[in-house]
């Protein structure tokens, strides 16, 4: 449906932590979503990077769109459609 250089027009990361709810629920939509698109997406852990626990220890999960914090806590399908659809549009 989109070419590769469209495909790696958007850069998504979902910051997450063990046994977090939410996260699983998270990476669920993340699934779902990006499979619609032929996308793949990154987990990054808090515990691998406890800086990042630090900062956004009361937001986790955490969407990132191309590096940049777009959403937290639920990630909702249909915002997460519309930002990668912006992003393969760019």
């Amino acid at each position: 449906m989109f070419g590769n250089e469209r495909i790696h027009a958007v850069n998504l990361k979902l910051l997450t932590k063990p046994e977090c709810h939410l996260c699983a629920a998270a990476r669920q939509t993340m699934d779902e979503v990006t499979a619609e698109y032929g996308l793949g997406w990154q987990e990054i852990s808090t515990t691998d990077h406890p800086e990042l626990a630090e900062q956004f220890a009361e937001e986790i999960p955490v969407l990132f769109v191309d590096d940049q914090q777009r959403d937290f806590w639920v990630i909702d399908p249909a915002r997460l459609r519309l930002m990668i659809e912006a992003g393969l549009d760019s």
